[in-house]
């Protein structure tokens, strides 16, 4: 009794003083509040377990209850509790080294807290870069239409989200959108004329405006989109011969979701010339956002003169306890061959989904490694996309058995019929077995319904 007098309590609290991200009001709705959580799986307020397929906001990869995570912050904070990074601090100088290690080049990294920022950081070194390198005209940046970079003003003008954008504009001048690699249902012939017309556009605006192409390796929600790995090679190759700089968004993709270290280390002869991270990064056990720029760029900003230093600052961007715990986050993920196992695991259990293809509501199937989205269509030969109400039927369906699962929410009109999984990389091969199960068992419940 005293449990669900307590529930209610909260319930009231949450309802009168808590804003929910990306929630339309609902005075009747009792939001699920999580109480404890341990490996892929949580508990909420009532005791009811789940399995969070989607890894919180696709970035707990190794998992609730990481002791030496939780230790390795707790030490930082007993040892400094907080130094700005306007000097430094030893977490902050390892954890610099260590992302230019796994990038494999000379990188120098700008922490602040989350991926917006880091792309907004990138955005304004590009320009500056530009500036300083003697090409004032360089401003504009290229990204592609589905894909996600940030709520703040910058990165949500380089979002090509339709429904992200309603209500915000006038978006940021200088950028521009470009169709994405989408072979279900891209106009283009194949992904390589997609990352030509990038070409084109830089041709029609003019090199000397274009400041960067900034993509995630696969767009993940946008509707997981997974290019060929010949994709970003081209596009790598197009903008070295604009000098046009290459902004890499590993947000999502970074940190072994896709079975590698980075999602660019997927295609031949790609060295981004700035890399933005976050999410996986900490593993989500505290937030964190990096920006790395390889050694040339910051090479300009060494330069004599009262404005030739970067002028960005933030205050809690790069804390020490956060760098502590992204060191001790990629130690576990180095030690126990979290690459290794997402790659085969991802292939052989998650692979399982794409027999799905054969359910009358299910047009395609598009993953690679622990990253994986099934698009719902309401007729297979025309491609229309399933209504919001199927998708909506799926997720409740999967939670009532035990498993979260997302989609492409409040992305592009009429197209939100994307379920997106992404299980957290340390997930049991009976989590996995869970997850496939689940969906498949749902899927086929749901095939047959009209709507």
């Amino acid at each position: 009794m005293q449990v669900q007098t307590d529930n209610k309590n909260l319930i009231q609290k949450d309802q009168e003083h808590l804003w929910h991200s990306m929630s339309r009001f609902n005075p009747n709705a009792s939001p699920m509040i999580a109480t404890q959580g341990e490996g892929s799986w949580f508990k909420d307020a009532e005791g009811n377990k789940y399995m969070d397929g989607v890894s919180g906001l696709w970035c707990l990869n190794l998992g609730h209850g990481r002791k030496e995570i939780a230790q390795a912050a707790y030490e930082q904070m007993m040892n400094l509790s907080y130094f700005p990074l306007s000097l430094s601090h030893v977490p902050g100088i390892e954890l610099s080294a260590k992302l230019s290690s796994l990038l494999k080049g000379s990188y120098t990294t700008y922490f602040s807290n989350s991926g917006s920022e880091a792309n907004e950081v990138a955005f304004k070194i590009a320009r500056q870069y530009h500036v300083q390198n003697g090409n004032s005209g360089k401003y504009k940046f290229i990204s592609r239409y589905r894909a996600y970079h940030g709520s703040t003003l910058g990165a949500l003008s380089a979002t090509a989200q339709a429904n992200r954008k309603d209500k915000y504009g006038p978006s940021a001048p200088g950028f521009l959108h470009v169709p994405p690699p989408y072979s279900y249902r891209s106009t283009f012939e194949n992904d390589l004329a997609a990352a030509d017309y990038i070409r084109e556009v830089i041709t029609w605006e003019g090199p000397d405006t274009v400041a960067g192409v900034i993509l995630e390796p696969f767009i993940s929600g946008g509707g997981v989109l997974i290019p060929s790995k010949e994709y970003l090679t081209r596009v790598a190759e197009i903008c070295k011969e604009n000098d046009v700089l290459l902004i890499v968004d590993e947000v999502v993709s970074g940190f072994g979701r896709t079975g590698e270290m980075f999602g660019f280390m997927h295609s031949e002869g790609v060295q981004p010339d700035i890399v933005t991270m976050a999410k996986g990064l900490t593993s989500g056990y505290l937030p964190l956002g990096a920006t790395a720029v390889q050694s040339y760029i910051y090479e300009k900003f060494k330069e004599e003169g009262d404005k030739q230093h970067f002028r960005h600052v933030s205050t809690f961007g790069g804390h020490p306890a956060a760098c502590a715990v992204a060191l001790k986050n990629i130690e576990i993920i180095e030690e126990e061959n979290i690459l290794q196992r997402v790659s085969e695991l991802g292939s052989s259990i998650l692979g399982e989904l794409r027999n799905l293809e054969n359910f009358a509501c299910v047009g395609d199937v598009r993953g690679i490694g622990f990253l994986y989205g099934i698009e719902l269509v309401a007729d297979k030969e025309t491609k229309a996309p399933a209504a919001d109400e199927l998708s909506t039927q799926i997720i409740a369906s999967c939670k009532a058995k035990g498993l979260i699962i997302g989609r492409n929410g409040d992305t592009i009109p009429g197209y939100q019929n994307v379920l997106i999984m992404a299980p957290p990389l340390s997930s049991t091969e009976e989590d996995l077995r869970f997850l496939v199960d689940t969906v498949s068992s749902v899927i086929k419940e749901h095939a047959g319904r009209q709507l």
